[in-house]
C-alpha cells in the first residue's frame, strides 16, 4: 500500500509533541517535510523522520506532499489553510479552525470546491476516556445525563510579545484557544445548546490580553447543563484535567491524571477503564486522530471533526463572548448545529455570499 505523503507545517512545541506520537501511523503515512520560519525548529522536527527534508517556506514543499498538518499560530490558519486547499492538499488543521466566522466559512467552501478533506484537530474526541464516556452517555447505560462538568487547570505563560498573548492573533482568550476543545465536547455529549453565560478574567494571568481563566455554563435542549472551567494560571491543582457526568443512575468521572474512567454509585467507586495499565497496546489520541484523517482521505468519508461541525463550537464561543460584553445571557439557539448547507451556511440561508452569523435573522 502506498503511504500518504504528509508535510508538517509549523514546528513549535506542539508539532514536536505530535511528531513523537506517530509511531504506528508511520505504517501508513510518510512525513516528507517539516516547515518552520525558524530553521532550527524545522531541522529539529525533520530529524525525527528519516528522509524528511526541512524548509522555511511551506510553498517549497507543496509539490512533495498530498496532505499537510498545520500547527501554526491561529491567525495563520486561514491564509495558509486556504493556500494548501487551493493547491489540492488535504488539510489537518490544528484547533481552532480560524479567528473569524468569515475565515472558517472560506476554508469550508475551499474544501468542498477542491474536494479535499479539511479536518480540525480536536484530539480530545479521540481520547479513550472521552470516547468511552460519550458511548456510555449516548447509550444511557446509567440513565439520563443532566450535568457534565469539565475542569482543565494548568499553568501556561507566554512572554508579552508572543502571538498567544495577543487577543488579535490568538483570536480571543483561553476559552477560544484551549476551551474550544471542551465546548466541542459538551456539544458532542449533550446536543443543541439553548442558552449560556461566560465569565472570564486575566486576573492571575496578566500576560494574557484577554481572559486567562474562563467559566462557561450552558443549558441544552432537554434541560441538561454543561459547565467548563479552564485556567492557564494554576499554580497548583487537584483536579488537573477531569470530567464529571452526572446521570440519574450514577456519576461518571474521567481522571486524566491517572488515566481512569470511574463510576460513582451509592457511595462506591467502580473502575470502568484504566488506560495507564493498557498503554502498551493503546495509541495516543493524536495518532488515532491522524489515522482517522487518513481513513477519510482514502474512503472519502466525512471527518468526525469536519469544518461545519467544528464551526458550531466556535459560533457558541463567539456568542458567549458577545453576551458577556453586553452583560447578558447568550441565546445559543440557531447556531447551525447539524443545520448547515453544503457550504457551511446556516439553513435556510442559501445566499452564496458569506453572511456573518449575527446578520441572520
Amino acid at each position: 500500500m502506498n503511504k500518504m505523503r504528509l508535510a508538517i507545517i509549523g514546528c513549535g512545541g506542539m508539532a514536536k509533541s505530535h511528531a513523537r506520537r506517530f509511531e504506528r501511523a508511520l505504517e501508513r503515512v510518510e512525513i516528507v517535510a517539516a516547515v518552520d520560519v525558524v530553521e532550527e525548529r524545522a531541522r529539529g522536527v525533520a530529524e525525527l523522520f528519516p528522509g524528511a527534508r526541512w524548509a522555511t517556506s511551506y510553498r517549497d514543499v507543496l509539490d512533495d506532499c498530498e496532505a499537510v498538518l498545520l500547527v501554526l499560530p491561529h491567525h495563520l490558519h486561514h491564509p495558509i489553510g486556504m493556500d494548501c486547499l487551493e493547491q489540492g492538499k488535504h488539510v489537518l488543521l490544528e484547533k481552532p479552525m480560524a479567528n473569524s466566522e468569515f475565515e472558517c466559512l472560506e476554508l469550508i467552501r475551499a474544501s468542498l470546491e477542491t474536494e479535499r478533506v479539511l479536518m480540525i484537530a480536536y484530539c480530545m474526541r479521540f481520547h479513550p476516556l472521552v470516547t468511552r464516556m460519550r458511548q456510555l452517555l449516548e447509550e444511557r447505560v446509567y440513565g439520563e445525563t443532566f450535568q457534565v462538568s469539565i475542569w482543565t487547570e494548568q499553568l501556561t505563560q507566554y512572554p508579552p510579545d508572543h502571538w498567544a498573548s495577543s487577543a488579535k492573533t490568538l483570536g480571543g482568550g483561553q476559552l477560544f484557544s484551549h476551551g474550544c476543545h471542551y465546548i466541542d465536547l459538551l456539544l458532542w455529549f449533550l446536543g443543541r445548546p439553548a442558552q449560556g453565560t461566560h465569565l472570564g478574567t486575566n486576573c492571575g494571568t496578566p500576560w494574557m490580553e484577554r481572559e486567562g481563566t474562563s467559566n462557561v455554563a450552558i443549558e441544552f435542549d432537554g434541560g441538561a447543563l454543561g459547565y467548563h472551567f479552564g485556567t492557564w494560571g494554576a499554580r497548583g491543582t487537584r483536579l488537573g484535567y477531569s470530567f464529571h457526568a452526572h446521570c440519574t443512575e450514577g456519576m461518571l468521572e474521567a481522571r486524566f491524571a491517572t488515566g481512569e474512567l470511574i463510576l460513582h454509585h451509592r457511595g462506591k467507586e467502580e473502575s470502568l477503564l484504566t488506560t495507564e495499565a493498557e498503554q502498551h497496546h493503546m495509541q495516543k489520541p493524536t495518532e488515532v486522530e491522524l489515522l482517522h484523517f487518513l481513513d477519510c482521505i482514502e474512503s472519502g468519508s466525512k471527518p468526525l471533526t469536519d469544518g461545519p461541525g467544528s464551526l458550531q463550537g466556535l459560533r457558541t464561543i463567539w456568542r458567549l463572548y458577545q453576551a458577556e460584553e453586553n452583560r447578558r445571557v447568550a441565546n445559543l439557539r440557531g447556531l447551525g448545529l447539524d443545520q448547515v448547507n453544503k457550504f457551511g451556511y446556516l439553513i435556510p440561508d442559501e445566499d452564496p455570499a458569506l453572511t456573518p452569523l449575527d446578520d441572520i435573522s
